[in-house]
């Protein structure tokens, strides 16, 4: 009688939790499951610049989250399992959505090809709740290697041989840097006002990597150019994974810093 019971019970919770699981209090279902040749991973950034072995990363490891390409496992039907699984999926696609990648600007794509290489190399992608559940999707040194090479070397020619304009700097500054940078507060990145001229790593109340404290750099318009260029080359180990590929800009946005000292 206690075993029929304890099956009734299970049988009714079970039955509850498929029934709530209809409920979508993150967001509308239609839209968070896509269906159709939008949803196929086998198509996913083809057609796109990224290297082969880092569109395999981003594929194999960050599209359930971060594309219309969810893979549904069978708890994501269960409530409340649904309804978490759900909202990381929204607030994954509001970030990155690589169904979406062809449609970005080059510079929206540059900013997430840098935070995608920060992310991943702190360790804060893919979060710790997924991997304790899918354990395939852990990043691993290969993996960051491979994802390195989204970014391709920036455009030969230095910006202190070019003329700089601060209000394009600004504007660039804005549409570039904001995501982790102010001039007067610190975010991910440290405030950058009166960044122009002083040694590197010396902005107090703010942690540097070890690399770029180590690193003795006084920001020069040279410096600051070979910076712009590619952080990682500049100083490997430091916490930025930054690259502006046109000349002109990094001289634009230079000027832009050193107006702002």
């Amino acid at each position: 009688m206690k075993m029929r019971t304890s099956a009734l019970i299970v049988g009714a919770v079970l039955v509850a939790a498929a029934g709530l699981a209809r409920l979508h209090p993150f967001g509308n279902p239609h839209a968070i499951r896509v269906e159709g040749p939008e949803a196929d991973k086998a198509t996913l950034l083809q057609g796109s610049d990224i290297p082969a072995p880092a569109r395999k990363v981003l594929v194999d490891k960050c599209a359930d989250c971060h594309s219309n390409a969810t893979r549904w496992y069978f708890y994501s039907r269960v409530a409340p399992f649904s309804w978490l699984i759900e909202r990381d999926v929204i607030e994954g696609r509001e970030h990155l959505n690589l169904s979406n990648w062809a449609q970005l600007t080059p510079e929206k794509r540059d900013l997430l090809e840098s935070k995608i290489l920060i992310e991943t190399k702190k360790g804060e992608m893919p979060p710790l709740q997924y991997r304790l559940i899918h354990w395939s999707a852990t990043v691993s040194a290969d993996d960051i290697k491979a994802l390195s090479a989204i970014v391709t070397p920036g455009q030969a020619g230095m910006s202190n041989a070019l003329q700089g304009n601060a209000g394009r700097g600004q504007i660039a500054f804005e549409k570039r840097c904001t995501g982790c940078h102010a001039l007067d507060a610190d975010r991910d990145g440290p405030r950058l006002r009166g960044v122009y001229g002083t040694k590197a790593a010396t902005n107090s109340g703010f942690t540097y990597s070890a690399a770029l404290k180590k690193s003795g750099i006084t920001w020069t318009e040279l410096t600051l150019d070979q910076w712009l260029k590619d952080t990682n080359a500049m100083v490997p180990g430091n916490d930025m994974e930054f690259r502006v590929k046109n000349p002109q800009e990094r001289a634009d946005l230079i000027a832009y810093l050193r107006q702002s000292k």
